[in-house]
């Protein structure tokens, strides 16, 4: 039986959903926001799966290295698998040839230098700093997580400093690294072939490692009703495999109808548009312009990734509210200033490497980049020397 605050707590979050859903029809009816419904609503779906699912990659990394808890990585390796499918699937009507040197459009597929190193195990650190990457930070405000908030300010200076320092390391490093992506030399089959070896043998190594980990599914003693089925969906936490699933769906459609997915975009087009309204550093980012990944642009105005930003939100509130989950606390002066720190981290680490832990990490690898890996390799390496240094506790 549902008890009354249950009941209202889930028809406020009936209503949140609801008004998201009335905000993407007006955008709908706009004639210059063709896109910006749509990522509105992939915004309100990933905000559910990552809430729902704890699909915050900080929260993943920390459970297997802290509590030999190796089953929510499996959430990432699914999704990595599901969204590669779809994005193989899409390429070959977008790109059929792979021979040639072309690339499949807007797909954040990356230089990979010393740069991109620095930049993913500097976001590692930044990440155990700070207690989450950035769309973690996200869905995680909307459980009430203030301390988020100094994060995301670190953020955007974070970006500001990566600005400055971003036409020296692309002059002296990235301009010359090789982009290299796996279907010119192995085509989508052999491609998708080299990427499901190396999900299962990480698979293999998690699920050794994890002496102390969950069961991949729950299974509920006494007779299923459809009234305690839901009540599950909203209070217990999501299966990595489900979550996984879903998630790699989710970013499929968000590159077939928009865009990759990514949340750094409208984060950073703040800071750059700040910068150059300010006259603040060079005129002219080299080559940046040119680049794949969640590229800045000047704009005044919200673009498609600042309603995906807005949906994740929202829809992380509801759910929370709805399985009461909605606790705010205010952050101390001591962790609100780590989470300063780890931020500008993130926003450093993030745009030198076009991209955070959904747009380089899962987007990249989906797309068959060698750069997703990479940086998938240097973050969790980053995040494993920040526990290991107990960052995450200060």
């Amino acid at each position: 039986m549902w008890t009354r605050t249950e009941k209202i707590r889930t028809a406020i979050s009936l209503g949140v959903i609801a008004a998201l859903l009335g905000t993407a029809f007006i955008l709908s009816s706009s004639e210059n926001s063709s896109t910006a419904p749509i990522s509105l609503l992939i915004g309100a779906s990933l905000g559910l799966l990552l809430e729902r699912g704890r699909f915050c990659f900080f929260c993943i990394f920390r459970d297997g290295i802290e509590d030999k808890n190796t089953t929510p990585f499996l959430s990432i390796l699914i999704a990595i698998a599901t969204g590669s499918i779809g994005y193989a699937i899409i390429f070959g009507q977008f790109l059929p040839d792979t021979t040639t040197e072309r690339l499949p459009p807007v797909a954040h597929i990356g230089p990979v230098s010393w740069v991109l190193v620095l930049s993913a195990f500097a976001f590692g650190i930044g990440m155990a700093l700070s207690g989450a990457c950035i769309s973690g930070h996200l869905y995680r405000l909307g459980q009430g997580y203030i301390r988020a908030i100094p994060a995301l300010i670190g953020t955007l200076i974070g970006f500001v400093l990566a600005f400055l320092s971003w036409n020296w390391l692309f002059l002296n490093a990235i301009a010359d690294a090789p982009t290299i992506w796996l279907p010119h030399y192995f085509g989508y089959s052999g491609s998708l072939i080299i990427t499901f070896i190396a999900l299962i043998a990480l698979a293999h190594f998690v699920i050794r490692k994890g002496k102390n980990s969950d069961p991949l599914r729950v299974v509920y003693a006494g007779q299923i009703s459809i009234a305690a089925s839901l009540k599950r969906a909203v209070t217990d936490r999501w299966s990595p495999i489900t979550t996984g699933l879903l998630v790699g769906v989710v970013g499929t459609i968000a590159y077939l109808r928009v865009e990759p997915l990514g949340v750094t975009r409208q984060i950073s087009t703040q800071a750059r548009t700040f910068m150059t309204e300010n006259k603040i550093g060079d005129e002219t980012l080299v080559g940046l312009d040119r680049m794949a990944g969640c590229i800045a642009v000047v704009s005044e105005t919200i673009t498609n990734n600042g309603w995906l930003i807005l949906g994740i939100v929202a829809s992380s509130f509801a759910a929370a509210l709805a399985g009461n989950r909605f606790k705010p606390a205010l952050p101390t002066v001591r962790n609100g200033a780590t989470a300063l720190l780890g931020g500008v981290l993130l926003g450093w680490g993030s745009m030198i490497s076009l991209g955070c832990t959904i747009g380089v990490l899962l987007s990249g690898t989906q797309a068959f980049a060698l750069s997703g890996w990479v940086f998938f390799a240097f973050v969790f390496l980053g995040s494993w020397v920040g526990i290991k240094a107990k960052l995450h506790t200060l």
